[in-house]
């Protein structure tokens, strides 16, 4: 069994976590749902790694810089 590929899986659920709590008024929740971002980010960039899906890796960057940046504003 190819154990990456179910990576998208775990990576899906973790993102679409992480935004949901990136809409509560709570600092602390937001800065939970940019931590699991970062998480997300990681384990996509393995997924894409494996498969090959260069795009997905650029995004991931992409979408991980402005995490960090969130991270850092987050008021």
């Amino acid at each position: 069994m190819d154990y990456y590929s179910l990576l998208q899986w775990p990576a899906m659920v973790v993102n679409v976590l992480a935004v949901w709590l990136l809409t509560f008024p709570s600092k602390r929740t937001r800065h939970a749902g940019f931590l699991l971002s970062l998480v997300s980010n990681v384990l996509w960039v393995t997924w894409g790694w494996h498969a090959q899906a260069f795009a997905v890796i650029g995004l991931q960057i992409a979408l991980a810089t402005l995490n960090i940046r969130g991270v850092r504003t987050t008021d």
